[in-house]
């Protein structure tokens, strides 16, 4: 779509990204990162059998067979060479709060196309939107950048991170408030959805700066770092594995629980990704990423770098 042609950020995206101290200068330039694998044709099989057996350990195999839970797990240590194992990864499911990582894909893009001005204002509505998941911020920024626009952007050609080939994926269709959905998605009829595959192909084009530009994915990268909710990913990492880098977005409602992370720790780097429903899974999130940490760090894994 001619919407999405060009690579270069706005003016005032651009004075926005050099003024946050997390920011970093991209770590790929787009010439790499676009020669390298979909994520689609990463599947390994060594991760595949370990996160069956732990899965299996952690007492969540049967979940993930009653299509309870959703997972992939992507180690993009080298992320020319992505290695990804999932269970259920098609499954769109309603994932509350965490699609606001696709509002927040949407005012980026909308800035570099001068839609809209990403100016200190919208800066501060997107971080309270991520960090603290205020319903409040996320409605504000979604009316700037349009319910429509936003469905082009994750539908486009660019993107596709709503893949209707794919069962689904990210989606938003009404605003995080009292309002009625005026655009559900066209399949499974969601107003906030997601699947576990989309999500992790959003960070993986994230961390190789293929979201509007490399400027713009660092950008975003900070906003989801440091997130000021400690449950579910966070919780279980902060715990069980101090030190960890996490650049993250979680959701719950009812019995539906969901949470998202690139992770970086000792030279490592790797994206975990669950979808639950299930009143009892914001317990099971916390085991759940320590275990998948644990495959991550096997000698046996490290040693196939």
């Amino acid at each position: 779509m001619s919407v999405l042609v060009s690579s270069v950020i706005s003016g005032d995206a651009r004075a926005v990204i050099s003024t946050d101290t997390q920011a970093t200068q991209p770590l790929y330039s787009h010439s790499e990162a676009v020669n390298w694998p979909r994520l689609q044709e990463t599947d390994d099989p060594w991760l595949q059998n370990a996160l069956n057996r732990k899965l299996d350990q952690l007492d969540l195999l049967k979940q993930c067979k009653s299509e309870k839970l959703m997972i992939a797990l992507v180690d993009i240590t080298n992320p020319a060479r992505p290695r990804m194992a999932s269970y259920n990864n098609d499954n769109m499911i309603y994932a509350a709060s965490l699609p606001k990582i696709a509002i927040m894909l949407g005012a980026f893009q909308a800035a570099k196309n001068g839609r809209l001005v990403m100016d200190e204002e919208l800066e501060t509505l997107i971080r309270r939107m991520i960090k603290v998941s205020s319903n409040t911020a996320a409605t504000q920024v979604l009316e700037r950048v349009g319910i429509d626009y936003l469905a082009e952007v994750l539908t486009s050609e660019r993107y596709l991170l709503y893949d209707a080939d794919r069962n689904g994926g990210l989606w938003v269709g009404k605003p995080y408030a009292k309002e009625p959905a005026s655009r559900r998605d066209p399949l499974h009829n969601l107003s906030h959805g997601a699947t576990s595959f989309e999500v992790a192909r959003f960070y993986y084009l994230l961390e190789t700066g293929r979201l509007v530009s490399p400027e713009a994915s660092v950008r975003m990268k900070a906003i989801l770092a440091d997130s000021s909710i400690n449950h579910k990913f966070v919780r279980g990492l902060n715990e069980a594995r101090p030190g960890s880098k996490i650049f993250r977005k979680s959701g719950s409602w009812g019995n539906y629980h969901a949470d998202s992370a690139l992770v970086e720790r000792d030279g490592r780097k790797y994206i975990a990704v669950a979808l639950a429903n299930n009143p009892l899974a914001g317990g099971w999130l916390p085991r759940l990423i320590v275990g998948l940490d644990d495959i991550i760090f096997d000698p046996e894994n490290i040693a196939r770098d």
